[in-house]
């Protein structure tokens, strides 16, 4: 009995001790540069966002954070390295809406982005668009999934690659909609806009920032936004839930997470800091250019968040078929 309270003792010990350490370190925290991860290369919105969001942490912590790129695999690259660092605090990674979808569209990763790592916020959110050349004749998604339905087949629709939140946006409303429209992939947004504005692809569903000048001119027809709620730069242009596809949300979207297993008061500190940061007027100003709205989500709503958009987009890409090896 003695040796029972012993080792239950000593075991509370170990948890008290343990539970200071982590304070006093937490509270030293940082002491060194900070590195953050981005799975896409230097120039991108994600990118851009990341050295705005860090320059300013840098500025609140004292000290520097630096971006480190690391491209390729639909952002898996980035993804695997940033998984495989301490959980001390000094490594960031930029998860976005591509590791919810990854995370059934890939098999075998060598990672698991729900486990291998812990949610600090979401930084900003990008709206995504249903959009069509101007020689469609139709002016509502209700029109669309008509011509589309009396043509099974006969429409097609650009993306900026298999896998893709446009091309899953596509195929999301193919199978809410019943409807049949053949998918065109691109290299990136780029050359997926080229060809849309020529008309070469009748349908796309690309973010917003890149199509503004384009809608305005006439030279593409915006007949949906993907969000929850109608932006601010088309105002009178619906929601895909407001033209009757409840539960349409397709956002492209950024957040801070960190391996898992970083310190709670590190995490909280983090989740702080990161917060206040995209209150700023300037923040906000920088990322409105690339057509973001900034979150800034509790570490709970990040994770509750990223766990939805796994199930969403498991679901459709079960429906779809579409898989990468």
């Amino acid at each position: 009995m003695k040796s029972m309270l012993r080792f239950i003792s000593l075991g509370l010990f170990v948890v008290v001790f343990l539970s200071a350490a982590g304070g006093v370190f937490a509270q030293s925290y940082p002491t060194k540069t900070l590195k953050w991860i981005v799975g896409y290369s230097a120039g991108g919105a994600t990118d851009i966002t990341a050295r705005t969001v860090g320059n300013k942490l840098a500025e609140r912590l004292g000290q520097p954070v630096l971006v480190e790129n690391r491209p390729g695999a639909n952002s898996n690259i980035g993804t695997e390295a940033a998984s495989r660092a301490a959980p001390d605090g000094y490594t960031l990674f930029s998860g976005t809406v591509s590791n919810t979808i990854n995370y059934s569209l890939f098999s075998n990763l060598p990672f698991d982005f729900l486990k291998d790592f812990d949610p600090v916020t979401q930084v900003a959110s990008v709206v995504s668009t249903c959009v069509v050349h101007p020689s469609l004749p139709v002016k509502s998604v209700k029109e669309l999934i008509e011509l589309a339905k009396s043509k099974p087949g006969a429409l097609n629709y650009g993306s900026s690659g298999i896998g893709g939140s446009p091309h899953l946006a596509a195929e999301m409303l193919k199978m809410m909609a019943g409807v049949d429209l053949v998918h065109v992939p691109y290299k990136g947004d780029s050359p997926c806009r080229t060809d849309l504005l020529a008309g070469r692809v009748q349908v796309s569903f690309l973010s917003i920032p890149s199509l503004v000048p384009h809608i305005k001119a006439g030279r593409l027809r915006l007949l949906a936004v993907n969000g929850p709620e109608r932006t601010p730069i088309f105002p009178d242009v619906p929601t895909m839930q407001e033209s009757g596809f409840p539960g349409f949300l397709v956002t492209s979207w950024n957040g801070v997470v960190v391996p898992a297993g970083t310190p709670k008061e590190i995490i909280s500190r983090l989740n702080s800091e990161l917060v206040e940061i995209l209150k700023m007027p300037d923040v906000k100003e920088r990322l409105s250019t690339l057509g973001a709205d900034p979150v800034g989500s509790t570490p709970e709503e990040f994770g509750a968040f990223i766990k939805a958009e796994i199930e969403k987009w498991a679901k459709v890409i079960k429906a779809t078929g579409a898989k990468v090896e």
